[in-house]
C-alpha cells in the first residue's frame, strides 16, 4: 500500500520509531493517528510535524484498554474520513533478569501490553481495513521473536506471539484488500527502557554495549525501512544488520545462534 492520501493509525506514535515513522508518513502525504499513552509524547510529535501537523490527529489511548480502543476507529474516521492502515509499534520491555527472578506482574505488564495491546488495536481497526479498497497492517515483533534473549525471555515470548499473529493474519487476508507485513528490529536507539519504566539496559542495548561488529540502528533509518516495506507489500523485513544477521543463523544453526547471544548477555544477568 503506498502512503499518499491514506490514513494510518500508528501506536507508540509519542516517541522512537512510532514518531518516526508519524513523521516520515506524513512527509509522503499520508494523514496520521497517533496513538500513544503519553499526552506529552503525542504533543512532541504534533510540534515536529510542523505544517504537516494539519494532517495528524493524536489520540492518548492505553492500548491494554480494549473498550478504550475499540473507540478509536470512529473517532479516527470522522476526524480523516477513512481509516487504511495500521501500524504496531508500541511495545515495552520487561526488567533485565532471569525469569525465575521475574515478578508475575512483570510479566502480565508486558504481555498486556506487546501481545493484547496489539490484538485489541487489530480486532477494533480490521472489520475498517476490510472495507477498503486496499490497507495494510504493519506489526512490529523484534529480533527476540525468534532468538532467545536471556533475561528478555517474557519479551521474546510476547514479540514470539505477535510474529505468529501476523504471519498468521497474512494467509488468513490473502484473498482480502488487507496487506499484512511483520517486522524484526534489531538494536534500535531509542528510549525504550526509560519509556517501560526499567531501570536496565535493554536486550539491544546491551547487545549494543557489547564487542560485536553492529552499530545501531537509528529510529529514523528503522522507521524508512519499515515504510519501504510496507509500500512494497513485504510479507516480512529485518531492520538492523544484526537482525538480518541472526535471522539467518538462528534458521541455519539455532542452537549457535542461542549461544552467541547468551555470550553477549551473560555478563548483565549476575
Amino acid at each position: 500500500m503506498k502512503a499518499n492520501g491514506t490514513t494510518i493509525a500508528i501506536t507508540g506514535g509519542g516517541n522512537g520509531i512510532g514518531r518516526e515513522l508519524t513523521l516520515q508518513l506524513l512527509d509522503k502525504g499520508a494523514r496520521i493517528a497517533a496513538l500513544d499513552i503519553s499526552e506529552e509524547g503525542l504533543a512532541e510529535t504534533a510540534r515536529l510535524a510542523g505544517a504537516n501537523a494539519d494532517r495528524l490527529t493524536t489520540h492518548v489511548a492505553n492500548i491494554t484498554d480494549r473498550a478504550a480502543v475499540e473507540a478509536l476507529p470512529a473517532a479516527i474516521i470522522e476526524a480523516h474520513g477513512q481509516v487504511d492502515g495500521l501500524m504496531n509499534v508500541a511495545g515495552i520491555i520487561q526488567p533485565f533478569v532471569k525469569v525465575n527472578e521475574l515478578e508475575y506482574s512483570a510479566i502480565e505488564r508486558v504481555i498486556n501490553v506487546n501481545f493484547w495491546g496489539t490484538m485489541h488495536t487489530i480486532k477494533a481497526f480490521l472489520p475498517h481495513l476490510l472495507e477498503r479498497p486496499s490497507a495494510h497492517i504493519v506489526n512490529v515483533s523484534s529480533m527476540g521473536g525468534f532468538l532467545p534473549v536471556p533475561g528478555q525471555s517474557v519479551y521474546g515470548a510476547s514479540k514470539a506471539a505477535v510474529k505468529l499473529l501476523t504471519e498468521a493474519l497474512h494467509s488468513e487476508l490473502t484473498d482480502t484488500p488487507v496487506r499484512v507485513t511483520v517486522i524484526f528490529p534489531g538494536a534500535i536507539g531509542t528510549d525504550i527502557s526509560k519509556n517501560s519504566g526499567i531501570d536496565a539496559p535493554t536486550a539491544a542495548e546491551a547487545a549494543e554495549g557489547g564487542k560485536q561488529e553492529f552499530k545501531t540502528t537509528s529510529p529514523q533509518d528503522a522507521a524508512r525501512m519499515i515504510i519501504e516495506a510496507m509500500e512494497a507489500d513485504k510479507f516480512r523485513a529485518t531492520i538492523g544488520k544484526d537482525a538480518a544477521m541472526m535471522d539467518k543463523l538462528s534458521r541455519l544453526m539455532p542452537e549457535r545462534a542461542a549461544a552467541i547471544i547468551y555470550k553477549q548477555m551473560k555478563s548483565l544477568l549476575g
